[in-house]
């Protein structure tokens, strides 16, 4: 990736990012998707998913298309990538998340995180977070598995 500095318009989009991360409904939602949503399958991944009365069917659409977003304004050149990708962490947390099961869910859904991917595939200091996540991630839920 060329090293460019970034704008005040880019730090002002950044804050803004992280302003709307502090919503209290989104908090609980990243808590919850962040915290508790583990699934192991992509079946149990759609049981929320797809299921309008599960209480967590909005909180796991909130989350993952608002980090779809922040990805897309990087991709669209709103929002410098390098310092996108050295503020926010989370969207490469919910790629690592979700890796397992990526194939899966895509095959349901092809465009699932397709900007997170994208992301990750055009910025080289976007894969190696990734990539870094991706480790502790796994780390997680091997832990996770073996309780």
């Amino acid at each position: 990736m060329e090293r460019m500095l970034a704008t005040p318009a880019d730090a002002e989009i950044i804050l803004r990012l992280y302003e709307l991360r502090t919503e209290a409904v989104m908090r609980q939602a990243r808590a919850w998707v962040g915290g508790e949503f583990w699934p192991q399958t992509a079946d149990e991944f759609y049981a929320v998913y797809e299921n309008p009365r599960d209480p967590h069917n909005p909180w796991l659409r909130q989350v993952l298309t608002y980090w779809e977003m922040a990805a897309a304004m990087v991709l669209h050149g709103a929002v410098s990538a390098e310092l996108f990708v050295d503020c926010n962490g989370e969207g490469f947390f919910l790629m690592a998340k979700f890796s397992h099961i990526l194939e899966a869910i895509r095959e349901k859904n092809p465009t699932f995180f397709n900007k997170t991917t994208e992301l990750i595939n055009r910025f080289s200091a976007a894969a190696q977070r990734y990539e870094a996540t991706l480790k502790r991630v796994e780390a997680t839920r091997s832990t996770r598995a073996a309780k």
